[in-house]
């Protein structure tokens, strides 16, 4: 089954840097309608350690799910843009890994790139980016585009790994309990 994209790419005024993910997963995993949404993601954990110190800071433990108003003025504040390399896919198994998602059409990278007239860099996750998930020849190359742009490609962080982001104090607590 064709899946679309849910949601509209997030381009604050100002954007230097522009995240993409590849899709998010199905709506049932959502805890908020905006990107990397799944609770079990740490997209929000990692942004909230890196700029307030805090893995829990985006989230709300209380209502189990992401504070989007402090999301949003983050991105915001710091020139973050945020969207997907699938505009359309097709999941080969019932999740959202990237090795099981078919990118049957991608977005159009230079369209999106002239809506954000000051990106320098982009950030991508999929594993088949550069071999044309952007999209690179479905859109229109933007007259702005004389500049280099930076793209590098970050691995996503490991699931055994994300016992690292809880918060310190929950770090020494459990360390108390077991010592």
């Amino acid at each position: 089954m064709l899946e679309t994209h849910p949601f509209p790419p997030y381009l604050p005024s100002g954007a230097k840097v522009l995240i993409m993910g590849t899709f998010p997963p199905q709506p049932h995993r959502w805890a908020m309608e905006f990107y990397y949404p799944n609770r079990t993601n740490d997209f929000w954990k990692i942004m909230g350690l890196i700029f307030f110190n805090d893995p829990t800071y985006l989230y709300d433990t209380r209502s189990r799910s992401f504070r989007l108003d402090l999301i949003k003025d983050l991105l915001d504040d710091k020139g973050i843009a945020l969207h997907d390399t699938g505009r359309e896919i097709r999941r080969l198994r019932d999740n959202a890994s990237d090795k099981y998602l078919e990118i049957v059409t991608p977005v159009p990278l230079f369209d999106l790139l002239a809506r954000i007239l000051l990106c320098r860099t982009i950030d991508h996750r999929h594993r088949n980016t550069q071999n044309g998930a952007y999209g690179h020849r479905h859109g229109t190359k933007p007259r702005h585009m004389a500049y280099a742009i930076n793209l590098p490609r970050l691995p996503s962080p490991p699931r055994k790994q994300s016992r690292l982001l809880r918060h310190p104090l929950q770090r020494r607590r459990n360390r108390a309990v077991t010592s």
